[in-house]
């Protein structure tokens, strides 16, 4: 991706986010320039990946297979130094832009519709050797209420709308077309993108960049060290 298509889209995001009146916390939207005198206190930050996350999967096609993020809070599943538990997300997604069959083998999770658009998400167990599971039925939680549907279901959640996945639990998701985009809401255990993501098809987490113009906002995985 270029750097001046993540600076767009994050400047687009920005406002999407505002519409909703929901605020971002103030590490959102530091510049480069405050980044250079961030020390030690901001390790948080810098070790749990919080802040703006963008990806296309390295392949080329943000539009058609990507997602934009931004890590609210997280801890860490690999650093005894952080024991929060938990973490909150938002992530936005386009009209039939479609964030990849995945599973995780330690987080459980809830994505919740915070408005907009209508989200789908089709499910799959994952069998012993991590395949697709197209016979067995998937048990899952909607707002506190059990269901039970067939294997490769596109579940349609409404805003407000929330599904629980549980560990193992294959699941990708997009905003229907026709609809407008969604504003996604994840409420989870520690987030780990490096070690936890389990793609059924081969690609990547992070984008590679092509910087034609100067960062507006450093993605989670670019902060400078402290110094």
């Amino acid at each position: 991706m270029k750097r001046s298509e993540i600076n767009a889209l994050i400047k687009e995001s920005e406002k999407f986010i505002a519409s909703f009146q929901f605020a971002l916390p103030p590490f959102c939207s530091w510049t480069p320039e405050d980044w250079a005198s961030k020390g030690h206190e901001c390790d948080e930050i810098r070790d749990n990946m919080l802040g703006w996350d963008i990806t296309d999967y390295g392949l080329g096609t943000f539009d058609k297979y990507g997602l934009i993020l931004v890590t609210i809070r997280n801890g860490n599943q690999n650093n005894p130094k952080y024991n929060k538990p938990y973490a909150e997300k938002l992530l936005i997604s386009d009209e039939d832009q479609v964030c990849t069959m995945h599973f995780h083998w330690k987080k459980q999770e809830d994505i919740i519709n915070r408005g907009g658009g209508i989200l789908c998400m089709q499910l799959y167990n994952s069998t012993a050797d991590e395949d697709l599971d197209k016979v067995s039925d998937v048990h899952l939680v909607s707002d506190g209420v059990a269901m039970t549907v067939p294997a490769g279901t596109t579940l349609e959640l409404l805003p407000g709308q929330s599904v629980t996945l549980t560990q193992g639990i294959y699941h990708a998701f997009w905003a229907k077309k026709g609809c407008g985009k969604c504003l996604i809401g994840e409420v989870s255990q520690c987030n780990d993108d490096n070690t936890d993501n389990r793609f059924y098809e081969n690609m990547g987490r992070f984008p590679k960049i092509q910087e034609d113009e100067p960062v507006y906002r450093y993605l989670c995985n670019e902060y400078p060290e402290a110094k």
